[in-house]
């Protein structure tokens, strides 16, 4: 049954970039949507004893008495770099004004600090932090990396930690955090703008190499939302899937230029991709769907597979793992879906204090990893709950964890964490 699982995983899984061993550029990895091509990763760490952590290293600001925003981004890795992206009060400014916005580089296989870059804030001033400064994952090509601030600023680093470009972006009309993250195409960074004002709304293409503005598609059917697109194939042609305020849709990434869509509420996660189906639900309460998106137009009565029931608050992304949809939601519950149907195959409560706030990953082992600074889950992919190890870094986050190297790279309230097999070269 397991080699069973292990060969549906690997058959369903979309394609995995073949340097997907040393790179994790974006959030949710190289696909978007949670994949690693990586096996036999640690399954426990932390402890009395500190298991598996290779490596810790202090956040900026907190070694201080700054404090610290909830830095929800998580990081990312490009061979032996790793980047980080947070803000904090320094001792002194109140909470009332604007934060630091740091940029920070670790060197991936030791953690030591290269550097440590701020950013200038943009226009907007939160009077609401509950969504925070530092929401959005930053992403890189190799040769920049591309960091989106809650305060409306686009900023681009060269790996030295020059600043090469700077954008503010506006007009704006933000609900409580900008949650959307930074996308690369081949020759565009986009930057998706769903505000609290239909009028703003839009999907913005910039030069990746001078911040430039390539070209805007006006949204103004798109009210708020904090969903991250990515890029999937559907007949030999790319798509952008993103999960509107009101539909999910296949946008042209070479324009923004809708291909379909399917109505359906959507807010806050990244839909997922696999077996032929997209899914996504709402991430503040309702029903998800799938849906095929093979078609053009409106979708909705023609190429939606199944319907779930409401599911409660969530603001994590769901993953398809195998022949499975799992989905986490408040007070700590993982549900699995089957994906040709959608009939629920179980539904079940973490092992306590597993935060439903990070994005689970999934290996080419069929480990499904629920990780973060907190309490952490790691089950086998199946039709079974079967959890194989719990852990405790004690540093509570909702960041997303990041793979490469053989190793996770865990982003907690306070540090950073390397998570690893000692003696394995990565």
């Amino acid at each position: 049954m397991r080699k069973t699982a292990s060969l549906l995983l690997l058959i369903l899984l979309p394609s995995i970039q073949a340097m997907a061993g040393d790179t994790w550029p974006a959030f949710r990895g190289p696909s978007g949507q949670g994949y690693s091509a990586e096996k036999n990763l640690p399954q426990t760490w932390g402890g009395p004893n500190s298991e598996n952590i290779l490596w810790k290293s202090a956040l900026p600001g907190t070694l201080t008495k700054a404090k610290a925003d909830h830095n929800q981004s998580s990081p990312i890795v490009w061979k032996d770099r790793l980047f980080t992206t947070s803000a904090c009060w320094p001792e002194g400014v109140p909470q009332t004004a604007f934060p630091e916005h740091h940029v920070t580089c670790h060197e991936a296989t030791t953690g030591k600090w290269l550097w440590d870059v701020l950013v200038p804030p943009g226009p907007w001033q939160l009077k609401d932090l509950r969504g925070g400064y530092a929401a959005p994952t930053p992403c890189t090509d190799g040769t920049r990396v591309y960091a989106l601030f809650g305060s409306s600023v686009l900023a681009a680093l060269d790996f030295s930690g020059r600043l090469v470009w700077r954008r503010e972006v506006a007009p704006f009309g933000w609900d409580v955090a900008i949650g959307s993250s930074p996308v690369l195409t081949p020759d565009a960074v986009l930057v998706l703008a769903d505000g609290a004002k239909p009028a703003h709304s839009r999907l913005i293409a910039l030069d990746p190499a001078t911040g430039n503005i390539k070209w805007e598609r006006k949204r103004p059917e798109a009210n708020f939302n904090h969903t991250t697109p990515f890029m999937i194939t559907v007949q030999g042609k790319s798509q952008l899937v993103v999960a509107s305020s009101g539909a999910i849709q296949g946008l042209d990434p070479a324009d923004g230029a809708a291909i379909w869509w399917a109505k359906n509420k959507g807010d806050v996660p990244t839909p997922a991709f696999g077996g032929g189906l997209v899914y996504c639900d709402d991430g503040r309460g309702g029903p998800g769907m799938a849906v095929d998106p093979t078609g053009t137009g409106d979708l909705t009565a023609t190429h939606v597979r199944w319907r779930t029931s409401a599911i409660p608050e969530v603001f994590s992304s769901p993953i398809i793992a195998g022949d499975h949809v799992y989905r986490t939601h408040h007070p700590g519950i993982l549900k699995c879906f089957a994906l040709d149907t959608g009939k629920i195959v179980f539904t079940e409560r973490l092992p306590g204090g597993v935060t439903t706030s990070a994005s689970p990953v999934v290996t080419a082992d069929g480990l499904l990893y629920f990780a973060s600074g907190g309490k952490s889950a790691v089950m086998r992919v199946g039709p079974r709950f079967e959890v194989l190890a719990t852990n405790d870094l004690s540093d509570g986050s909702a960041a997303s964890p990041a793979i490469a190297h053989g190793r996770l790279y865990i982003k907690g309230g306070r540090y950073l964490y390397c998570i690893g097999k000692p003696g394995v070269s990565p």
